[in-house]
């Protein structure tokens, strides 16, 4: 999928010219230009992929946030439903319970942390 070559094949590329006998500088010059080529080629199908990686990241962060945030809206409806559900038992509660509760002093009320009264 790569038609580039890696970079110790451009290396070895850049090597073996070095070694050759020596020839013009134009010559010279477009080795060199055609081994940055091969490495910034390589470089940008990298960064390329990192970029599609990146892109289907976003994508999949987005689905995810948007599937939180239908659970929580599913979450406080239902809370909604359990509060209006259980509201009037709450304030049935037998009027003779409430006077007993306002009429308790503080001190005497069931400790819950030592189990005393």
């Amino acid at each position: 999928m790569n038609d580039a070559p890696s970079n110790s094949e451009a290396a070895d590329i850049l090597l073996s010219e070095k070694s050759a006998p020596e020839e013009p500088l134009g010559r010279e010059g477009d080795r060199i230009k055609s081994s940055v080529a091969l490495f910034t080629s390589k470089s940008i199908k990298e960064l390329e992929g990192l970029t599609f990686e990146l892109h289907g990241l976003q994508e999949f962060l987005k689905s995810e946030t948007e599937r939180v945030q239908r659970d929580i809206e599913n979450a406080l409806a239902g809370l909604k439903v359990i509060i209006e559900t259980i509201s009037p038992w709450r304030n049935a509660r037998p009027e003779s319970s409430v006077q007993e509760k306002r009429s308790e002093p503080r001190t005497q009320r069931f400790n819950v942390a030592s189990g005393q009264r």
